[in-house]
């Protein structure tokens, strides 16, 4: 077996965004990240439970249409309810059924996820495994 070249260093997170006050608003305000450091101009740096998050402000921005950031979360309605209530908005995905009030959709192998859009559209999830 080959030795780990990273498998023991933490892992960065860097989302792209292209408003400093609105994205700070959001990562801290809405979803409660605890700010560590204001590196203008080039980064909020968020702490995300042990993870360091970037979120990184560039030129123009074209939003994947996948998730670039998710959190896995011990109970997935109540945590979409107080996001709903920050006034996040759950996206709907055509095609996937058992999509239940909340924006959850149950996958076949049980898990349950619901999806938004950071203040640039960056997709966002939530995950109960």
């Amino acid at each position: 077996m080959q030795e780990s070249i990273l498998g023991t260093s933490k892992l960065v997170a860097f989302v792209h965004i292209t408003d400093w006050d609105r994205a700070r608003a959001f990562y801290e305000g809405v979803l409660g990240l605890r700010l560590v450091e204001e590196e203008k101009p080039f980064a909020l740096v968020f702490d995300a439970n042990g993870i360091m998050l970037r979120v990184t402000p560039g030129g123009e921005h074209k939003p994947a249409p996948f998730t670039v950031l998710g959190w896995a979360v011990e109970d997935i309605e109540p945590t979409a309810e107080r996001l709903t209530a920050a006034g996040v908005a759950f996206l709907r995905y055509p095609g996937l059924n058992d999509i239940d009030p909340h924006g959850i959709w149950t996958a076949p192998g049980g898990a349950r996820v619901a999806w938004f859009h950071d203040p640039d559209g960056n997709v966002l999830s939530l995950t109960q495994f």
